[in-house]
């Protein structure tokens, strides 16, 4: 149980126990066994429904935060058909969805969103991804070099330097053909 969801039910408790209900169920004839206080009676079932509605919210940010693998290709393929965005948007794209943890085919498309809009703190995700898999990395490694941006294209020819021996012999001469 989660710390809200305990709030709520410790706070149901306490609400319930300035009650003396009449019969076996609560009732519009409730009688309290203190003095009726109308203000913080008020003021406790408004932080009582402040608690359920966060609770509810709460329901929706995970959901919204749990895209399946196939769901987020769809939205990093939509973003990739946009003209520009901005460095903070892919920011709160890679920590809303931890796109560095997603299989290949997500990777692979965060990648090639990095490489489009030159955003520098996701080249770290690019050097794992042609490291980890070398074979989808093929396409991003022209990608990187067709951006004719410096910085990309040398991160191309580190990653390949590296990666070179452990690749598959085709793969790395359409590759070193790419590169030189």
């Amino acid at each position: 149980m989660c710390c809200l969801s305990m709030g709520i039910a410790v706070f149901d408790k306490c609400l319930q126990s300035t009650l003396l209900y009449v019969g076996d169920s609560p009732a519009p004839w409730c009688i309290y066994k203190t003095p009726p206080n109308y203000i913080s009676f008020r003021i406790r079932c408004s932080v009582l429904s402040y608690f359920r509605m966060m609770r509810s919210k709460l329901r929706l940010h995970k959901l919204l935060h749990q895209l399946l693998p196939d769901q987020l290709v769809l939205l990093l393929e939509y973003l990739l058909e946009e003209k520009t965005l901005c460095p903070r948007t892919l920011q709160h794209l890679e920590k809303t969805y931890q796109l560095h943890d997603q299989d290949a085919e997500v990777r692979h498309r965060w990648c090639e969103l990095v490489v489009k809009h030159k955003y520098v703190p996701g080249y770290g995700d690019i050097e794992k991804f042609l490291r980890e898999d070398q074979a989808m990395g093929v396409y991003l490694y022209g990608e990187l070099m067709l951006n004719e941006d410096a910085k990309q294209q040398e991160l191309a020819f580190k990653c390949f330097a590296a990666a070179q021996e452990q690749m598959d012999m085709s793969a790395a001469k359409v590759v070193a053909e790419m590169l030189f």
